[in-house]
């Protein structure tokens, strides 16, 4: 069969139109959540002090030995009453960034706090050990007031943690000492972080 003139006319407008809708953008569907994603916590901010000022803070004299940033999941969390360390920091917080802020990797640990210490265990190690020896910590924290002590109080595992304040090094009249550690390369006695928190968010 020939076409005729018009004919063909009528087929070029409705390839042309056929040819335009497809190049409309498609709405995406109006059942789809929001996305909530945060990004990644990344390893802790840490600037030294030039000279270590010290503040009396109750019964004990701190020295400012670091300025010191945070941003992290909470792995767990220990409250301590009875050792003269609560006196300054009535928890430790167990904190994980970088990898170990994810939950699909956290929630294969198994974290335990005693002693001041910090536990974790997991029956296969999603990512390697160094990785988790890195990017966690139990980190000792005095609330620098009343303010930051009840926005501490108030947090548990799995909620993110942003905090400022000072890596500090406390000492008594009586000669009792208690020193944060100044990096997070370290693992075992002496490695945790003595915080004093300034600012929570």
């Amino acid at each position: 069969m020939i076409l005729k003139p018009w004919q063909w006319c009528l087929v070029a407008l409705l390839c042309l139109g056929l040819w335009l809708v497809r190049l409309e953008p498609t709405a995406p569907p109006a059942d789809l959540p929001p996305v909530t994603v945060e990004p990644v916590p990344q390893a802790p901010s840490q600037q030294r002090l030039g000279t270590n000022a010290k503040v009396p803070f109750e019964n004990y004299q701190l020295s400012l030995l670091a300025e010191f940033a945070l941003d992290a999941r909470i792995l767990g969390r220990e409250d301590y009453f009875m050792d003269r360390e609560s006196d300054l920091a009535p928890w430790d917080f167990a904190l994980g960034w970088g990898e170990m802020a994810v939950a699909d990797i956290a929630n294969q640990f198994s974290i335990r706090q005693s002693g001041r210490w910090y536990y974790w265990k997991s029956d296969r190690l999603p990512i390697p050990r160094r990785v988790v020896e890195t990017s966690s910590a139990n980190m000792h924290l005095i609330p620098a007031d009343s303010r930051i002590r009840e926005k501490l109080e108030a947090l548990s595992e799995g909620d993110r943690l942003r905090l400022k304040g000072f890596l500090v090094e406390a000492r008594a009249d009586d000669g009792w000492r208690w020193r944060s550690s100044l990096t997070r390369e370290d693992t075992g006695n002496g490695a945790c972080e003595l915080v004093l928190v300034t600012e929570v968010n």
